[in-house]
């Protein structure tokens, strides 16, 4: 038992001579990412701190901010900077890390692509503290900003593709140095979350482009708001699994090594991945039920849709406890639970990711009643909605975030996450856990008592009601108030990692396959064959609707402008 104990602490140490490493070139560009993923995060944080006081009735804000400024702030910066920062910088690293470094034009991407997306970012943030883009993070109309604001956007988005083509290119490069061989699968992973990425965000760019911008220009007068709503949640959901799969990245790919075991099933990781990519897309639609202007059939088909998700994620939590289950047994557990007690819970690095699989399962479930035509009625524009955002993108994609932080920092920087450091990753974890029961149960109760999302009114309604709502948002602000302290904490660990930790070498953790796995069918690397099938979806999925919006509209001779 002595022994098990003492293994977190030991892969914290630098008896790592021989390991696999992110290139020194790849790791200035991986955290240059970093840099602006962690400022967004602070500021994001600051402005979601600042909502829940308020909405607690006990905290008026200054001034110069406004509600709807600071709430726009919370969700550019950490709904689309933060993870979108994050998440390629990871990419990038788990690319380089398996499938080799990339070459001098690969990496001339990757900076093109991180500076057009830091200049969008700058641009962005300072009309929103101008006030003069106080739109939400979903910023479609009749909401409109400052015309910087929605270039910021552009730019933010055309980097990004800039910035992952270089990824790509290397994954593809070593398809060709190795013929007839199995891609690395975490590399293979980044790619597909490349893939939904791009084919997502070319609603929110038509959106952007050719809609918003005119109007903020004054070129245009008037915009279909409906058109740009379903532009918008074409992108939206998607977006979601865009947080999610490089946190199942980390699930599939890191968790095993952490823990001494190995991946039980690279077919069935495949497997999901895809699965996700065509199954996450074509389904933005279910968060518009409400909305006159699209007919129930296509709705219907898109709630259909949406259910299919439920499929990858159930291989997933499959895949994952049997890879627990298999490595307790080989550490002598018995029993149908046995298996839990040998899992390393002093390793901050498996805890976080830990804690954001279970926080999925709540999470999940509610986004199948968001999902479902008739109970959606219930809670659609409540805050329970908000409140399943936070245990999705919030607890379990943000947590693994933290967790992947904690080595893959350190490996980059040569220093090393020492037992000290771990032990407050532990705090850290547990201060997010509870600070997010308190937020997220908050927010769920209230909003099947009908309190609205968005708004800033802690009265809405009347005195009555008021006074039902009352100890939820107050519950609200003291679990923001505990996750803005595990922020503090996740960046004090941050900045002791980048520069004073010992230097050392830590690992990049990647498991390998387990010796007892199938074969995996060559198919699932076949992506000419699922970008066909994913295309087909969101025809059979958009056309329909689409026509109907631009046909119906009042906005242009017939309807057929879009203007």
């Amino acid at each position: 038992m002595k022994k098990q104990k003492q293994k977190p602490t030991e892969s914290f140490s630098a008896k790592t001579a021989g390991v696999l490493k992110v290139d020194n070139k790849d790791a200035h560009l991986v955290l240059a990412h970093m840099y602006v993923a962690f400022i967004a995060l602070l500021l994001g944080a600051t402005a979601g701190l600042l909502q829940v006081l308020v909405r607690s009735g006990y905290f008026e804000l200054p001034a110069p901010l406004g509600y709807y400024q600071i709430l726009t702030i919370h969700g550019v910066l950490l709904a689309l900077v933060f993870t979108t920062f994050f998440i390629l910088g990871f990419q990038t690293a788990a690319v380089s890390r398996t499938s080799g470094a990339l070459s001098d034009t690969q990496r001339i991407l990757g900076w093109i692509g991180f500076w057009l997306m830091t200049l969008g970012t700058i641009m962005a943030t300072i009309m929103i503290l101008l006030n003069e883009a106080s739109v939400l993070y979903t910023f479609y109309a009749p909401l409109k900003a400052h015309w910087i604001f929605y270039l910021g956007l552009a730019l933010l988005i055309i980097g990004s593709w800039v910035d992952l083509m270089g990824h790509c290119l290397r994954w593809e490069q070593w398809r060709k140095e190795n013929p007839r061989k199995t891609t690395p699968l975490i590399s293979f992973m980044a790619v597909c979350n490349s893939l939904l990425w791009v084919v997502a965000t070319l609603g929110v760019a038509i959106e952007v482009v050719f809609l918003l911008l005119p109007w903020s220009f004054g070129l245009v007068e008037r915009v279909d708001v409906l058109l740009t709503r379903t532009l918008f949640w074409y992108f939206g959901h998607a977006l979601v699994y865009f947080w999610l799969l490089p946190a199942y990245m980390v699930w599939y790919c890191v968790i095993p090594k952490i823990i001494g075991g190995k991946i039980f099933s690279d077919g069935l990781a495949r497997l999901s991945f895809i699965m996700f990519i065509l199954f996450s897309i074509p389904v933005g639609i279910h968060h518009q039920l409400t909305d006159p202007g699209i007919d129930s059939p296509s709705k219907y088909i898109q709630v259909v849709l949406t259910m299919m998700v439920v499929i990858p994620s159930m291989i997933t939590a499959f895949s994952m406890f049997a890879t627990f289950e298999m490595r307790g047994r080989e550490l002598g557990a018995t029993g149908l639970f046995g298996w839990l007690k040998k899992l390393p819970w002093g390793d901050a690095r498996f805890l976080a990711p830990f804690v954001g699989m279970v926080a999925f399962v709540p999470g999940g479930a509610g986004g199948i009643i968001n999902a479902s035509f008739q109970m959606n009625q219930v809670v659609h524009n409540t805050i329970w909605v908000t409140g399943h955002f936070h245990l999705t993108l919030a607890t379990t994609a943000v947590l693994t975030f933290f967790g992947a932080s904690y080595w893959l920092i350190p490996h980059l920087t040569g220093r090393i996450f020492t037992p000290s450091l771990n032990r407050l990753g532990i705090i850290q974890t547990i201060c997010w856990a509870v600070g997010m029961l308190f937020l997220a149960i908050g927010m769920h109760f209230e909003g099947l008592l009908g309190a609205p999302r968005r708004s800033a009114f802690s009265n809405y309604g009347g005195a009555e009601i008021a006074e039902t709502w009352a100890s939820y948002q107050i519950a609200q602000a003291i679990g923001g108030t505990f996750l803005f302290i595990g922020i503090i904490i996740f960046l004090y660990i941050c900045v002791s990692l980048w520069w004073f930790t010992p230097k050392g070498e830590q690992e990049f953790p990647i498991a390998e396959l387990a010796p007892q796995a199938e074969k995996t069918p060559p198919i699932l690397e076949n992506f000419k064959v699922w970008i066909v099938i994913l295309a087909a979806l969101i025809l059979i999925a958009y056309t329909f609707p689409i026509y109907n919006i631009i046909e119906n509209s009042p906005i242009g001779s017939k309807g057929f402008k879009l203007w």
